[in-house]
């Protein structure tokens, strides 16, 4: 059977601007795959070393704090996203810098990779299926490119490391307020996003890139409200609380000694959140429980934990270069359900910084971070490591 030829023709109106692509031929015209999907990302790379008092002074979020650390590409991520249809809206993020060790660097690995499928036309009922984060705190959502510290607590990121897991999640906010999620989501404002007035979700709960390791989904659910007063500001108090049951695996355990199973893996958490206009204020605490080591008994057993932090910042302009400093103060008491013999982690730790932003394509960040950790697992029953020392994070987005 023959065909009609079909002929490309793309409408510019610069040499690198092409601003229509059309196929001709069977009397339709469709739109390429450029036109819909858009790419952008970001890099950081940091140096912690800096009037460093204790070497021993580590950190599970960051594996170049401490004692042969040296400048490391913290993140590497690239974001492709866009809407496939008029409905059905696509989010795939690999990072392309994760440290899966002390010794290794740079492997790539996915971090989101979900559809949004709209219920209605006005998109303010959705369905997100797939691998997402999970709406539990305000800074666990907060992108690490907005963030002003260079690490998010251990009160609330230990409910998720890597905030992200496989699940389903209903999302429901009105349009306007969707409007003011993405106005407040701009690096000055340092949003979180749109993650609705309302979200109910399932998912696995067994922490990101991780399978499923029992029979037992987790359930979370979260309201949050951004209220816009009279004189333009805008503050936005979240409750949020998720169930489920997590099991520490094989692979977590330090010995064949330790026991790991199932343990019972639930919290709630209360947000408030002041956008810097120009003062700003986070503040954010949750209770619960969860696996923990108990060093008196050489187990794991299910216990209570605690914690949050407190955030406060100034956002103003000099020769129209943005500048934001920010002082911070979080505590943490529980275990670490991801770590090693799902460890106790005993956290005080205070960090005074600020973010400089000459331009949109850079930003420049220090941060003088004084801390106070307590970890016990079966290796170290008692490894307490205080210090100090100043953090600098270059960061490139594009």
């Amino acid at each position: 059977m023959l065909t009609a030829p079909v002929a490309i023709a793309q409408t510019t109106t610069s040499a690198d601007s092409i601003t229509a692509t059309t196929v001709q031929g069977a009397g339709a015209d469709k739109t390429r795959w450029y036109d819909k999907i858009s790419l952008r990302g970001y890099v950081q790379v940091r140096y912690n070393r800096l009037l460093e008092t204790n070497p021993q002074l580590k950190t599970e979020y960051d594996k170049s704090v401490g004692d042969k650390g040296g400048f490391l590409i913290r993140r590497a991520r690239l974001v492709l996203s866009g809407d496939i249809s008029e409905r059905v809206y696509l989010y795939i993020q690999p990072d392309l810098a994760s440290s899966p060790s002390n010794s290794s660097l740079h492997y790539a690995q996915l971090r989101d990779a979900y559809f949004d499928v709209a219920l209605t036309k006005k998109k303010e009922y959705r369905l997100r299926v797939g691998q997402s984060k999970i709406p539990f705190g305000f800074e666990n959502m907060q992108s690490s490119q907005n963030r002003l510290t260079q690490d998010r607590a251990d009160g609330l990121n230990s409910a998720l490391p890597n905030e992200r897991d496989l699940g389903l999640i209903f999302y429901w906010a009105p349009a306007h307020i969707r409007e003011r999620f993405s106005e407040l989501a701009s690096r000055r404002l340092k949003g979180s996003g749109d993650y609705g007035v309302f979200a109910l979700g399932v998912y696995n709960g067994q922490t990101v890139n991780r399978a499923e390791a029992n029979n037992n989904q987790h359930l979370v659910t979260r309201v949050s409200y951004p209220i816009a007063l009279k004189n333009g500001q805008i503050i936005e108090p979240s409750l949020q609380a998720y169930t489920g049951t997590y099991t520490v695996t094989a692979d977590q355990l330090s010995s064949n000694a330790i026991k790991g199973g199932d343990f019972k893996d639930r919290r709630v958490a209360a947000s408030l959140v002041v956008y810097p206009q120009p003062f700003g204020f986070q503040a954010e605490y949750n209770l619960g429980e969860g696996p923990e080591f108990d060093p008196a008994t050489s187990t794991i057993k299910t216990k209570p934990l605690e914690g949050g932090y407190a955030q406060a910042m100034y956002f103003f302009k000099v020769a129209g270069q943005a500048f934001i400093p920010f002082v911070k103060a979080q505590y943490y008491n529980g275990g670490k359900k991801s770590e090693t013999d799902a460890r106790h982690s005993k956290v005080y730790e205070t960090e005074l910084g600020v973010e400089w932003q000459p331009m949109s394509a850079f930003e420049l960040a220090a941060q003088y971070t004084i801390s106070d950790r307590t970890t016990q697992d079966a290796r170290n029953l008692n490894n307490r490591q205080h210090g100090q020392f100043l953090r600098l994070q270059a960061q490139f987005n594009f």
